[in-house]
C-alpha cells in the first residue's frame, strides 16, 4: 500500500531529519529574496511557512524543491546533499496554488504523470494510482477530467499526484487559496489526517494566519526575507517574540505605554496615571522607557469606567459574531487608537459610554516602542 511505502510520523526533538537548510539564501538582481536561513524539519513534520506577499516563503519552498538554485548556503533531505540536484531526482511531491491539472488528460492519466516519466511499468502505474485516488476518495472519478471536476475535486487530484510517486517531502504552495471557506476548511481537516497518517513530512506554504494555527506541528512566521519566529503554534500565538509577529498572528491589543522598572518578568508599567504590576513570559526586557505593551483581545476584561487600574476607553462599534461580540472602544493609549476587546454575544454597550479595560496581571509582553 502506499502508506506502507511512506516514512511514520517523527516530529519530537531529536528524530531523524527530513530536511536541512543550511545558510541557503537567494537574491535577484541585486535584491535580496531570501536572508541566509538555517533550519531543520523533523520527517513527518508539518512545517508551515507564513507571512505576507513577499516575505520569502515561497522563495524558500521553491529552493527546497530546486525550481531555484541557491546563492549560497547547502540544501539536505534526508541527509542526501541535493543544492544541485534538479528538482525531479529530489523525491518531492508538490501541489501548486493553481493546481497544474492538465487538461485534456483523465483524473487517473494526470496521477499517473509523474510515474510514467519514472519509466514505471503500467501494471505498477494501474495499482499505485488506484491506492493514491483511493486515499483522496476520488476512486470513482478515474476517468473525468479536470473540468468536469469541482474546485475541492481538482485539489484532491493535484496531492494524489503529488503523493503518487511517494515523495520523500510534500511541499503545499497555498494550495487552498482558491476555494470557498467552507471548502477550505473542510480541505484542511482532509489534508491534515492523510498527512498524519502517512507520516509525510510536509511544508506548507500560505499567508493566512488561521491555517497555520489549526494545521501546523510547527511554524516558521517570515518577514523581511527571513524567520522571525518558529515555534509551535501555541507558542507563536501566545508568546510572539517581536511586535510584527504578535500583529500578524491573530488580533493584538497594543498599547503605549512607560516601563518604569523591571526585576526577570516582573515589571512595573504606567499607562498615563495608571500604574500596572504585570509579570510577562519575556525572558528579555526593554530598558525602562516609552514602550509598547501587548495583550491578546481575549485576555482583556471589560470594566466600568475608574475601576482600578484599568485603562479608560469609550465604546465606539460592537459588532456582532455570533458567539461573542468583538467591542471596538476608543482608547487614548491604544497605538492605533482603538482596541478590542471580545464580549458575551449577549453584550449591548451604546456608543460614547465610557468603559475601562482590565489588563491581566499575567502573560503581557513588553516590545521596544517602533
Amino acid at each position: 500500500m502506499l502508506s506502507d511505502t511512506l516514512p511514520k510520523a517523527a516530529s519530537k526533538t531529536g528524530d531523524p531529519v527530513a530536511v536541512q537548510i543550511d545558510g541557503v539564501g537567494k537574491s535577484f538582481a541585486g535584491t535580496v529574496a531570501l536572508k541566509p536561513i538555517w533550519l531543520k524539519i523533523a520527517r513527518g513534520e508539518f512545517l508551515t511557512l507564513l507571512g505576507p506577499s513577499g516575505c520569502g516563503k515561497t522563495t524558500l519552498l521553491n529552493l527546497i524543491a530546486g525550481f531555484l538554485e541557491a546563492d549560497a548556503g547547502e540544501l539536505f533531505i534526508h541527509r542526501d546533499l541535493v543544492t544541485r540536484v534538479p528538482p525531479h531526482l529530489r523525491e518531492i511531491g508538490i501541489v501548486f496554488q493553481n493546481y497544474a491539472l492538465f487538461p485534456h488528460m483523465s483524473v487517473a492519466q494526470n496521477v499517473a504523470y509523474g510515474l510514467r516519466t519514472r519509466r514505471v511499468s503500467k501494471v505498477e502505474i494501474a495499482e499505485r494510482v488506484r491506492e493514491a485516488l483511493a486515499l483522496v476518495k476520488l476512486e470513482d472519478f478515474a476517468d473525468r477530467r479536470p473540468r468536469q471536476l469541482s474546485g475541492g475535486q481538482q485539489q484532491r487530484v493535484a496531492l494524489a499526484r503529488a503523493l503518487v510517486i511517494r515523495p520523500r517531502v510534500l511541499l503545499l504552495d497555498e494550495p487552498f487559496s482558491a476555494l470557498d471557506r467552507n471548502l477550505r476548511g473542510a480541505m484542511q481537516v482532509e489534508l491534515r489526517e492523510i498527512q498524519s497518517s502517512l507520516g509525510l513530512t510536509t511544508v506548507f506554504v500560505t499567508h493566512d494566519q488561521s491555517e497555520a494555527l489549526s494545521m501546523s506541528d510547527r511554524i516558521a512566521v517570515m518577514s523581511r526575507a527571513q524567520i522571525q519566529q518558529i515555534g509551535t503554534p501555541d507558542e507563536i500565538y501566545d508568546r510572539p517574540q517581536s511586535r510584527f509577529v504578535s500583529t500578524f498572528v491573530g488580533d493584538a491589543n497594543l498599547f503605549s505605554a512607560t516601563l518604569i522598572s523591571s526585576s526577570g518578568k516582573d515589571v512595573r508599567l504606567k499607562l498615563g496615571e495608571v500604574g500596572l504590576d504585570l509579570t510577562t513570559y519575556q525572558s528579555d526586557l526593554p530598558a525602562p522607557g516609552p514602550v509598547t505593551l501587548f495583550v491578546r483581545p481575549e485576555h482583556c476584561r471589560l470594566t466600568e469606567a475608574g475601576s482600578p487600574g484599568a485603562v479608560p476607553a469609550t465604546v465606539a462599534l460592537a459588532v456582532y459574531q455570533g458567539s461573542y461580540t468583538e467591542l471596538y472602544l476608543d482608547c487614548p493609549f491604544a497605538d492605533t487608537g482603538r482596541a478590542m476587546l471580545r464580549v458575551p454575544a449577549s453584550t449591548v454597550m451604546a456608543p460614547g459610554t465610557a468603559v475601562g479595560i482590565a489588563l491581566p496581571q499575567q502573560g503581557p509582553a513588553i516590545f521596544p516602542k517602533e
